[in-house]
């Protein structure tokens, strides 16, 4: 039986579009290969999208990244035919959107996708709610249940007491809540967002940004984001696609884009990316010089201690979870003790703040300064698997590619 679980959603394969007169002239092995300048130089053809090969998985956040006139746009519409591609297939759910009829078309944008863009599109004579609404009125929702399902979004997306509002009286911000309201109501598979956020002011924009982290964090929908804004992208994306002239330069992780440029285009979009927005704790971590164990006795533990000059250790217990510290000055007492004990009593182990494998470097700053010891990295089930120290995270600052 075939193994649907890593199965792309979405299938972007060997898709141009042109535009001008007779685009298949275009399509000519020694034509296909040069750059979209010389193709419109010498058949007139505007190059839209250059065989653009892409797959993105169910629940992924899929960042289309570029400068204007670079693809990005014309991509994301093409995920619907708003823009009719001239060659290649777009394959979503098993489904070739490309060879659909109108009216086929028509259902299949209905049952899988909600769209939010720059400009909110709200309609201002009607309020919050019926804006909110509005996408499930279109599909024959009966009234009372089409204004539970909005009802529902509104408070999803923070406007619970908002409903009776116009669009008008709300901030821009609000208003974007509204449409992304819209499209969460119909309950889409696949969330399209082309550049929502790029008219709203830097404060709201971080909030919404956050705001549509955390939504993401519960709803898993498979989000496909424009944007043009690099650290939009590096905050929100699992994965990115960089495009220049109509064509993908780079697929990756933030981390990848950041840490492997691709070319010349894609180090100088992330030149000015700070790397401890990116790289996370499982980049850097190392194993620690000594690592204890709880079965071991105080004397052992601290002869331990002292031959790698240390003044504590991390202690784990036979599956490897983490324990906390132990220190070189709780050991000492244990060996003073009349009745020293054959193991370390969990009373002389000193709890200790430890991160995840995903934790990125910025959000250790604050518990590196307030530990005089490594932060220690875990797994979902608090299992040791090494530490990040104050050095290994000054040098991860250092220019890009030890420059």
């Amino acid at each position: 039986m075939e193994n649907t679980e890593n199965k792309p959603q979405v299938i972007v394969k060997d898709v141009w579009k042109l535009y001008g007169k007779d685009a298949k002239k275009v399509f000519t092995k020694k034509l296909m290969q040069e750059s979209k300048a010389s193709i419109q130089k010498k058949t007139g053809c505007i190059v839209g999208m250059k065989n653009i090969n892409l797959e993105i998985k169910k629940g992924e956040f899929y960042i289309l990244m570029g400068l204007s006139g670079s693809g990005k746009s014309t991509l994301i519409r093409s995920l619907i035919r708003l823009v009719n591609t001239t060659k290649g297939n777009i394959i979503i759910n098993d489904k070739d959107i490309t060879k659909m009829t109108k009216e086929q078309l028509l259902q299949f944008r209905r049952d899988t996708f909600g769209m939010v863009f720059q400009h909110y599109g709200l309609l201002p004579h009607q309020t919050v709610l019926d804006n909110a609404a509005y996408g499930l009125k279109i599909r024959g929702i009966p009234k009372g249940e089409r204004y539970a399902k909005a009802m529902q979004t509104l408070e999803t997306v923070g406007l619970k007491g908002w409903e009776d509002y116009y669009p008008g009286s709300l901030s821009g911000g609000m208003q974007q809540r509204v449409g992304l309201a819209r499209a969460l109501a119909n309950d889409p598979e696949i969330l399209l967002m082309d550049e929502p956020f790029s008219g709203l002011d830097p404060l709201i924009r971080r909030q919404m940004q956050d705001e549509l982290v955390e939504l993401q964090e519960k709803l898993k929908k498979t989000i496909i984001f424009v944007t043009h804004d690099l650290h939009e992208a590096l905050k929100l994306g699992d994965q990115i696609a960089i495009l220049r002239d109509g064509e993908v330069v780079q697929v990756g992780t933030p981390e990848n884009i950041v840490t492997n440029p691709a070319d010349e285009y894609v180090q100088e979009f992330v030149q000015d990316a700070s790397p401890a927005r990116v790289l996370t704790a499982s980049t850097i971590m190392e194993e620690p010089s000594i690592l204890a164990y709880a079965w071991e006795g105080p004397k052992t533990v601290l002869t331990l201690i002292r031959s790698h000059k240390r003044r504590a250790a991390f202690i784990v217990n036979k599956s490897r979870e983490l324990l906390g510290v132990v220190r070189e000055k709780e050991l000492v007492q244990l060996l003073e003790q009349e009745n020293i004990p054959k193991t370390i009593p969990i009373s002389s182990i000193k709890k200790v703040t430890s991160v995840t494998e995903d934790t990125l470097l910025e959000e250790m700053f604050p518990i590196i300064s307030q530990n005089p010891w490594p932060v220690p990295v875990v797994d979902e089930k608090n299992k040791f698997k090494g530490i990040v120290t104050t050095d290994q995270i000054f040098e991860s600052l250092s220019p890009l590619g030890g420059e």
